[in-house]
C-alpha cells in the first residue's frame, strides 16, 4: 500500500480473502524475490573469477595485509607481500603509495578491506559482494512493499540483481563497486521505509533509520564520493521530518551517527596519509571539470545503456512522478510523505551522483582515447554503480503499475540483456591497459580460475612480475626477499 491518500497503489500479485492470507514464505512475490537472488548468486559463482584492473590488485593486497593485522607496511613487509602475491605470474601489488615515512599503503579508499577481511579469513572472499547484495535485496523488498506493494518489492529485487553492471561487479570480489552500491541501496531503501512507516513506534523507526544511515556512512568509507548520497539522505530527512512525524530524539541519534563516522574517516586519513583530507592519490590525479561534461555526455549514455538499461525505466518513472505531482498538486497538502517526495529523494541521489561523474576527466579521456582507440565499458561504468538501488526502486515503482504481462516481459528482457552484457564485460580482452586514473602500460599473467588476470603498472609505482594466488587462499607475509 502507498502512504498517499490517493488510490493508485499497484494491485497485489495474488488475491486472498479476509482470513485467507498466506504465510509470508508462501506468497508469490516473496518466492519471486528469493528466486531472483538465487539466480543472481548462481550466475555470479558459476563463472571463474579474474582480476581485470589494477584496482583489483590494489584491494587484494590490502585485504591480505589486513588479514595479518597490517594497514601500513614497512618496506620489508611490502616486498614480502608483493613476492607472495606474484608466485604464479602476473602483477602482484599495484597502485600502492610509498609514504615519506617509508611505509606503504594502498592509495585506494581504505574502507572496503575492513568489510571483506572476515570473508577472506574464512576463505570465502567471493561471497563478500553476495552478502551485501542480499542485504540490499532484503531492504529493497521491505521498502517497496511498504511504498507500493509486494509485487513492487519482488520487481525491485529482479531489477537490482539483473544488469550487466550488477553481475560483473558482484563477480569481482576484489573490487568494492558492488559493495558500496549495495550499501547505498540498503541505506535509501531503509530510509524509504522509515519515512513512510508512521504507524510504527518511534523506537522501531529510529532503529531502522539508524541502520539506513550506518549503511550510507559505510558506503562513504568505501568510496568518498558517496558523501553526496549521504548528503541527499540528510537533506531529505531535514525536509521531510515534519511530514514523516520524526521525533527530535530520532534526528539527534541519526545526526550523531553521521558526525561520529565523519570524525573517524578524517582521523584515519590524518593517521594514514598525513592529512585529514588526503588519500594516497597524488594531487590533481583525480579531477573533475565542467569541461568534461560534454565529452562524457556524448559517450556515457551508450555505455550505461549497455551495462544498466534500468536507467531508462528510472528516467521514465521520474517523468511520470512529476506529471502526477503537477496534476494533483492541489490535493497534495495532506500529512505524510507521498510518492512525489520519495521519488524526488531517489532522483536527487541518482542524478546528483551521475552529474558529478559526468564531470570526471578520466572517463572523458577513456571514452574518446582509450586503449586500442575504443572504450572498455567495464572501466568507465563502475563510477555510476552506486545509484543502482535508486534506479531499481524507481523502475519497480513504474513497472508495478503496468499490466502484469508487460511487467513480466520488461523484466525478462532486462534479465536476458544482463546475461549478454555480463558475458561481454567479463570476457573483455586487454582490460589491463590504462584501467584506472593514471594507469599506464599493461601486463597479463596466467589464469585465475580459468580466466586471464590482467593489470597495469602505474608510472613511478613498483609492480610485481607475477600473479597472485586464487581468491580464496591466504598467502603469508614473511621476511623480505633479497634485493
Amino acid at each position: 500500500m502507498t502512504n498517499d491518500t490517493t488510490t493508485y497503489a499497484a494491485p497485489p500479485l495474488i488475491d486472498v480473502g479476509v482470513g485467507e492470507r498466506s504465510p509470508w514464505w508462501r506468497r508469490a512475490p516473496v518466492l519471486s524475490a528469493l528466486a531472483a537472488l538465487l539466480a543472481f548468486t548462481l550466475v555470479v559463482l558459476t563463472r571463474s573469477a579474474s582480476l581485470l584492473e589494477p584496482d583489483d590488485f590494489a584491494y587484494r593486497a590490502s585485504i591480505v595485509a589486513l588479514s595479518k593485522g597490517e594497514i601500513l607496511l614497512s618496506n620489508a613487509h611490502y616486498l614480502a607481500l608483493k613476492a607472495s602475491l606474484s608466485t604464479s605470474g602476473g602483477p602482484g601489488i599495484m597502485q600502492w603509495h610509498h609514504l615519506s615515512s617509508g611505509y606503504w599503503i594502498s592509495e585506494k579508499n581504505p574502507g572496503y578491506p575492513f568489510l571483506a577481511v572476515v570473508f577472506y579469513a574464512l576463505g570465502l572472499l567471493r561471497l563478500t559482494p553476495l552478502f551485501f547484495g542480499a542485504l540490499a535485496c532484503l531492504s529493497l523488498f521491505v521498502a517497496m512493499r511498504r511504498w507500493v506493494g509486494e509485487r513492487a518489492g519482488a520487481l525491485a529485487v529482479w531489477l537490482y540483481c539483473f544488469s550487466g553492471a550488477t553481475l560483473t561487479f558482484a563477480w569481482r570480489a576484489t573490487m568494492p563497486s558492488f559493495i558500496d552500491a549495495s550499501l547505498v541501496a540498503t541505506g535509501f531503501a531503509l530510509l524509504v521505509w522509515t519515512l513512510l512507516a508512521s504507524e510504527h513506534t518511534a523506537r522501531r523507526r529510529r532503529g531502522v533509520g539508524l541502520a539506513a544511515f550506518v549503511a550510507l556512512e559505510l558506503a562513504v568509507v568505501v568510496r568518498y564520493t558517496n558523501l553526496l548520497e549521504l548528503a541527499v539522505a540528510v537533506a531529505a530527512v531535514v525536509l521531510l521530518a515534519r511530514r514523516a512525524a520524526l521525533e527530535p530524539r530520532t534526528l539527534a541519534v541519526w545526526g550523531t551517527s553521521v558526525l561520529v563516522t565523519g570524525a573517524v574517516v578524517l582521523g584515519f586519513d590524518q593517521w594514514a596519509y598525513g592529512s585529514a583530507t588526503s588519500t594516497g592519490y597524488s594531487s590533481g590525479e583525480i579531477s573533475f571539470s565542467l569541461g568534461s561534461v560534454w565529452a562524457n555526455l556524448k559517450g556515457m549514455p551508450a555505455q550505461l545503456t549497455d551495462a544498466m538499461p534500468l536507467w531508462l525505466l528510472a528516467g521514465a518513472a521520474l517523468v511520470v512522478l512529476l506529471v502526477r505531482h503537477l496534476r494533483r498538486r492541489s490535493t497534495s497538502a495532506h500529512a505524510g510523505v507521498d510518492d512525489a517526495r520519495i521519488g524526488a529523494m531517489l532522483g536527487a541521489g541518482w542524478l546528483g551522483l551521475w552529474g558529478l561523474y559526468l564531470c570526471y576527466t578520466w572517463t572523458a579521456s577513456q571514452l574518446h582515447g582509450g586503449p586500442g582507440g575504443h572504450t572498455i565499458t567495464v572501466h568507465v561504468i563502475r563510477f555510476y554503480l552506486p545509484a543502482l538501488g535508486l534506479l531499481a526502486m524507481l523502475g519497480a515503482w513504474l513497472v508495478a503499475r503496468a499490466p502484469r504481462w508487460l511487467g513480466v516481459l520488461v523484466t525478462s528482457l532486462l534479465v536476458v540483456a544482463a546475461l549478454f552484457s555480463f558475458t561481454a564485460m567479463t570476457s573483455t580482452s586487454g582490460t589491463g591497459a590504462n584501467a584506472g586514473p593514471g594507469g599506464a602500460g599493461s601486463a597479463a599473467g596466467p589464469s585465475i580460475g580459468g580466466l586471464t588476470g590482467q593489470g597495469s603498472a602505474r608510472a613511478g609505482r613498483p609492480s610485481g612480475t607475477g600473479q597472485g594466488p586464487g581468491l580464496g587462499t591466504r598467502p603469508a607475509i614473511g621476511a623480505a626477499p633479497s634485493p
